[in-house]
């Protein structure tokens, strides 16, 4: 083999070594998580028969650790038995999370219920794998609708059982710096 012809051979071959390197380092480099979480979807158990279903998709980003007004997302609930009832989709505007509970509040920005829309509810949940639990804020406050609302964050304990085999919600731990 020519000498030109082993540089070239050997400076290839250095570069792809190199590259190789540089995009495992890339792709082995830690990802910051986010500072908290809630996602899933779950339909509560009613022994009257009532269709209730809450879904979530609230997150609270790394920087923002230290403001759970600045979580994003947003949640939808409904609520139906014998054909009659209500659904609401709210966009997050607090979250936060202690081990496996998370508390999310939100505007409802669309909803078949008069007078809901603009008006903030509040969600909490208890994440127990097959056995979630959830609690609203109407509970305490009232309908939402009639202009009672929470403040940020807040909601009933999770007393509301999960329909069996519909539980999967998913709670990241807020880990603030105190």
């Amino acid at each position: 083999m020519k000498p030109r012809m082993k540089i070239v051979v050997f400076g290839s071959a250095l570069l792809l070594t190199a590259g190789a390197a540089s995009a495992a380092t890339a792709s082995d480099a830690p990802r910051q998580r986010e500072a908290a979480a809630l996602t899933g979807t779950a339909k509560l158990y009613r022994s009257a028969g009532d269709d209730i279903t809450f879904s979530f998709d609230a997150h609270l980003a790394a920087e923002d650790t230290a403001v759970p007004m600045k979580a994003t997302g947003t949640f939808e609930f409904s609520h139906y038995r014998h054909g009659k009832g209500a659904w609401a989709k709210a966009k997050v505007d607090c979250l936060v999370t202690g081990g496996k509970v998370a508390v999310v509040s939100g505007i409802i920005t669309d909803s078949d219920l008069p007078g809901a829309e603009g008006r903030r509810v509040g969600v909490t949940v208890h994440d127990l794998g097959r056995h979630d639990r959830l609690g609203y804020s109407w509970l305490a406050s009232g309908n939402p609708a009639e202009g009672n609302e929470p403040p940020e964050c807040a909601a009933s304990a999770p007393y509301e059982k999960v329909k069996k085999g519909t539980g999967d919600f998913t709670v990241v731990p807020w880990q603030p710096e105190l």
